[in-house]
């Protein structure tokens, strides 16, 4: 038996998802669904599935499914997506609402003009588990990045010229490697100026993809640390740009940034 789902494409600096309003449609396995959705030739083609839903402790909840099947505890790109949404739908009163997350409360400001949702502002708390390390492939590249968790976990490495970097080489090696037994998201970025960063992505579970906004947030967090940039850089990626701002009184990450539609569509699905 066969019923039909009600989506929405939409993506966040090329970052893609298919999303489904799971107050009015009903997805029983995510898991499986996202891969099959996700697949670029034979299915509806994006990054992951995300499920926008009510909430006991915030106005609205976000799942997001990687392309794997695997569920993400946090995605800033997405979060963006959600409110646009909202918006769209006439959910939201207001410019301001709360997200539940699996890795907590997210706080976001929709930045209006004309009617139209110009960027959304994240509040994505603090950074924390900020260490450098050291890393040894079965390459024999030896590497060293800085780690940061964003409500997910990232590994930024900075290089002096990241069109050099093989990506699809190592960015599986580095998801896997034994250092991180629940895998881990993985940056390369190359600093351009105190004010710019060139970075590109492979994500946990899903691969390259053209952005991530918790990856452009832990990136610019390990250029602040380390002195390579000022509080508030641009982080330049292969589907668009992100200003990120670590504010120094609250200690929390601001990520603003642009969320597009697509299309809506409706698939089949085997209940």
């Amino acid at each position: 038996m066969t019923k039909e789902i009600r989506f929405t494409k939409m993506h966040g600096a090329g970052n893609d998802y298919i999303y489904v309003d799971i107050r009015k449609e009903c997805i029983p396995h995510p898991e499986q669904t996202s891969i099959l959705w996700s697949d670029r030739n034979k299915g509806i083609g994006g990054d992951g599935l995300v499920l926008i839903g009510s909430s006991d402790i915030a106005n609205y909840s976000m799942r997001i499914f990687n392309a794997d099947g695997s569920e993400a505890t946090m995605c800033g790109n997405a979060s963006r997506c959600v409110a646009k949404y909202l918006y769209d739908n006439g959910d939201i009163q207001g410019n301001e609402f709360s997200l539940e997350t699996l890795s907590g409360i997210k706080y976001l400001k929709l930045n209006i003009e004309k009617n139209e949702v110009a960027s959304v502002t994240v509040d994505m708390n603090e950074p924390s588990d900020i260490q450098e390390i050291e890393i040894k492939l079965s390459t024999g590249h030896q590497l060293t990045g800085t780690t940061v968790n964003m409500g997910n976990p990232h590994l930024v490495i900075f290089v002096d010229d990241i069109s050099e970097i093989n990506l699809p080489v190592l960015g599986p090696q580095i998801e896997h490697h034994p250092l991180f037994p629940g895998r881990v998201n993985v940056e390369f970025a190359q600093v351009l100026s105190p004010n710019k960063i060139r970075m590109r992505v492979w994500e946990r579970g899903s691969g390259i993809t053209l952005a991530c906004g918790t990856g452009a947030c832990a990136t610019a967090v390990a250029a602040i640390q380390s002195g390579k940039t000022k509080r508030k850089p641009d982080v330049i990626m292969d589907g668009g740009t992100l200003t990120i701002e670590w504010n120094k009184e609250t200690n929390h990450i601001m990520m603003t940034g642009p969320a597009t539609k697509v299309f809506d569509g409706k698939i089949e699905i085997n209940q």
